[in-house]
């Protein structure tokens, strides 16, 4: 692979990193991900993904190939999205050490009637290394720091450790948890910006959108006007009273209305851009429909899938991404984006109503 990095003008500070709590975590990203990541001009070692700062992962794959070396293995590890090495040291797991039974036959004598910690000992170092060393085929869950070596990305290990999972029970519940992380966490740019003093908060526009989305959710709203949501973002906006003299009027007030306005008209573009809103009839009324909450959306999407899938062309695979939303953009509304379409494709198969097939295909049971 050849090494990427990220664009001076497009990376955050480096003092800010630290607020974005991915840059503390394990991210549980895709190999495919990892391994496309850019590196950081600030500091070597750190990555970006959607400008989340990145330089420990986890991951769960399957091992595909095996090198061992007297210090360490060398596994190459396929999620299913892509293939990573991983560095794996066993000096403290697998070398040859001294057996604790040579130190003297006090313990020996001791644990003769009862509990012997030597022979436990050995127990315990036999379980890890047989945790520790595994073949071709077999699961394994490792954590560690992403790096690049001879323009190859690769995980050195902290920890790591082969996985028994003969129903795939951790296997499902993984591929079931790592999609919401990257809706909920990864996928989401963190937007962060220093105020007039230097203290670092986060942004307006950002705080205005987790507010719009807070109330969808606990107010089940399926449609709005943006009257409907104005005030809430009032608290946003500074309204300290501004005079140019005594005899005059305050003048914030307008300055206040301007500024509310504009933030809310940034937010429903914000919103709009993430599918997360669409407007199905563009006419005077400015009528926003929440996509999550469009059932009827959801019906016609599904409705597609379902008489489409039948036909010779789309039977083996399913219907494209793209088909669908030609179709949808035909027979619902023109309005609607390839983003609200993914979240409307992505609620439907976790409810099971719809499967990928491949990547960007989608049938019917």
């Amino acid at each position: 692979m050849q090494a990427t990095t990220m664009d001076p003008a497009e990376e955050p500070p480096s003092m800010l990193w630290g607020l974005d709590p991915i840059f503390s975590a394990f991210a549980r990203l895709y190999v495919r991900d990892i391994l496309q990541m850019t590196e950081s001009t600030q500091v070597p070692g750190i990555y970006f993904y959607n400008s989340h700062p990145v330089y420990k992962v986890d991951v769960l794959g399957t091992v595909v190939y095996k090198r061992e070396r007297e210090d360490f293995f060398c596994y190459g590890v396929d999620d299913g999205t892509g293939v990573i090495n991983c560095l794996c040291w066993k000096k403290y797991q697998l070398k040859e050490e001294e057996d604790p039974g040579k130190s003297g036959g006090k313990h020996s004598d001791a644990a003769k009637g009862g509990f012997d910690p030597v022979a436990e000992l050995k127990k315990l170092r036999e379980g890890q290394k047989n945790r520790s060393c595994l073949e071709i085929g077999e699961l394994l869950r490792i954590r560690g720091l992403v790096k690049t070596s001879r323009q190859q990305r690769e995980i050195m290990a902290s920890t790591y450790y082969k996985v028994n999972d003969p129903m795939m029970a951790l296997q499902i519940a993984w591929m079931m948890e790592v999609p919401q992380l990257y809706r909920q966490c990864y996928d989401k740019p963190l937007q962060l910006q220093l105020n007039a003093d230097g203290d670092t908060t986060i942004s307006s526009l950002s705080k205005a959108t987790n507010i719009i989305k807070d109330f969808f959710k606990q107010k089940s709203v399926s449609r709005f006007r943006p009257y409907d949501v104005q005030d809430l973002l009032q608290p946003l906006i500074s309204s300290q009273p501004q005079t140019t003299s005594a005899d005059q009027e305050p003048v914030a007030s307008v300055s206040a209305c301007q500024q509310l306005r504009q933030l809310l008209k940034e937010t429903l573009e914000l919103l709009q851009n993430e599918g997360i809103i669409y407007r199905k009839v563009k006419s005077q009324d400015e009528v926003y429909n929440v996509t999550a909450q469009d059932t009827d959306l959801l019906i016609a999407v599904q409705d597609i899938i379902r008489e489409d899938s039948k036909r010779e062309k789309y039977a083996e695979k399913g219907c494209h991404v793209l088909h669908i939303l030609s179709a949808v953009k035909q027979r619902y509304s023109l309005n609607v984006s390839k983003a609200a379409l993914e979240l409307v494709l992505k609620s439907l198969e976790c409810n099971s109503d719809i499967v990928s097939t491949t990547d960007n295909h989608y049938t019917v049971f």
